[in-house]
């Protein structure tokens, strides 16, 4: 028969000692695999503290050296520093001139401004004037365009009546001494046809020869001078006609005595 009681004093249900001797082998299963970790997290842990190790020498290296640099940076700053400090005093100078520039020129601006809006107002002034007086002069102008233009025309009409009255003159000249030299060689032609109609017979002609001659000499001279006061005439009345002065003298004529 099987005793199903609880083994007194170290159970207090039956089986609390397979229970706990269950328990007692995981919980050694659990330390063991706990210890087999544990080596190797330790193994782990020196090789990792040792690789820490020399990543901190070499950032303390890193360290020096970045701290040398940081000095360099530090004094080559301290150089611009001053250097800019130098250039910003220099153009705070710069500036103050440029300012008293600028004042300078601003004032001399506003001396020019001023000049230049009197002369304007001079200009302007001028202006009217002299429009006013050119529209007194243009309107004189056209007066005296206008006078001109009638002296003009007056003294064309004279100048056309001059040459009609010199061509009147010269032509009056011409035909008096062309009707005298006419009349003196029609007076010489009607002696000289008498006289030959006298010499028919040849004693008389012998007789009348010296006087015929005379007399047909007489008329060639007499038609010489009668072309050449027509010719001379003609000439000066063309003269006149072009525009040429002083051209009213009578023509020369020679004294012909009759024979």
């Amino acid at each position: 028969e099987t005793n199903t009681l609880p083994f007194q004093p170290f159970e207090t249900q039956q089986g609390d000692i397979l229970r706990m001797e269950k328990e007692h082998r995981v919980l050694k299963e659990q330390l063991k695999e706990a210890q087999e970790k544990h080596e190797q997290l330790q193994s782990g842990s020196v090789e990792e503290v040792s690789a820490l190790k020399e990543l901190l020498k070499k950032s303390v290296e890193k360290t020096e050296v970045s701290k040398n640099e940081l000095d360099w940076f530090h004094q080559d700053l301290e150089i611009q520093v001053k250097k800019w400090q130098q250039e910003k005093k220099e153009n705070k100078e710069n500036l103050k001139a440029l300012r008293n520039t600028v004042k300078k020129h601003t004032d001399t601006n506003d001396r020019y401004s001023k000049i230049i809006e009197e002369k304007e107002k001079q200009y302007n002034v001028s202006l009217n004037t002299y429009l006013e007086t050119s529209n007194k002069f243009a309107n004189e102008k056209l007066k005296l365009e206008e006078l001109i233009k009638k002296s003009q025309d007056d003294c064309q009409n004279c100048t056309e009546r001059a040459v009609k009255a010199e061509i009147s003159v010269l032509q009056n000249w011409k035909e008096t001494e062309v009707c005298k030299l006419n009349g003196i060689a029609a007076n010489a032609e009607a002696n000289l046809k008498r006289l030959k109609l006298l010499s028919g017979s040849a004693s008389t002609a012998l007789m009348l020869k010296s006087q015929i001659d005379s007399w047909e000499t007489f008329v060639s001279n007499v038609k010489k001078q009668l072309e050449k006061v027509e010719t001379e005439y003609e000439e000066r009345i063309q003269m006149v006609k072009n525009g040429v002065q002083n051209c009213l003298t009578k023509v020369e004529t020679v004294d012909l005595p009759s024979p």
